[in-house]
């Protein structure tokens, strides 16, 4: 997001025909299984290098670091591959705003109990930033995420609208 830029100004995307929906769940199908294999191929191999690495990453940060680093990218890029899948509740409901707008409420409702829970001795904080992907509020915009969320106590932080709409929680930033 720009600094500038007016969050009134994310509108909700554009209704997918529902034939090249059908297309891409069908292809989802099939595509999907073969995906998560890969995927899990992918993470075996990484895990049986790093088993051998780990001696030599012992000594050396810099091999630790890089190592991650690239697991974590092909991770990523393997992932992508689904990227263009259809799930059948896309297929059900593109196009229903009323559908769109609770599940948007049910979201920002989950990370707003869990960033306001109170802090517990010996466990981790809880969460002060979150991220609502797209397919979250496609058929309603960003600025529906936008307005549930600030009238829950969040505040926008720079977001690519287009991706995800990033929160952070703004009673962290007050000190008790």
């Amino acid at each position: 997001m720009d600094v500038y830029e007016d969050p009134k100004t994310w509108t909700a995307r554009p209704t997918r025909p529902q034939w090249q929906l059908a297309l891409r769940f069908a292809g989802s199908v099939v595509w999907f299984p073969v995906v998560c294999v890969l995927w899990a191929a992918v993470f075996a191999v990484f895990f049986v290098v790093g088993m051998f690495a780990e001696v030599v990453t012992t000594f050396s940060k810099t091999l630790e670091r890089g190592y991650l680093d690239t697991l974590g990218w092909t991770m990523d890029r393997v992932g992508r591959l689904a990227s263009w899948c259809v799930s059948w509740r896309e297929l059900r409901h593109e196009g229903d705003v009323e559908y769109y707008k609770a599940r948007v409420e049910k979201v920002v409702g989950k990370w707003t109990a869990r960033a306001s829970a109170p802090i517990e001795p010996k466990k981790p904080r809880p969460p002060v930033e979150c991220a609502i992907p797209l397919r979250h509020y496609r058929g309603v915009g960003g600025w529906y995420v936008a307005d549930v969320a600030l009238a829950q106590g969040w505040e926008l932080r720079p977001t690519d609208e287009n991706k995800e709409v990033r929160l952070w929680w703004a009673a962290a930033s007050r000190v008790d």
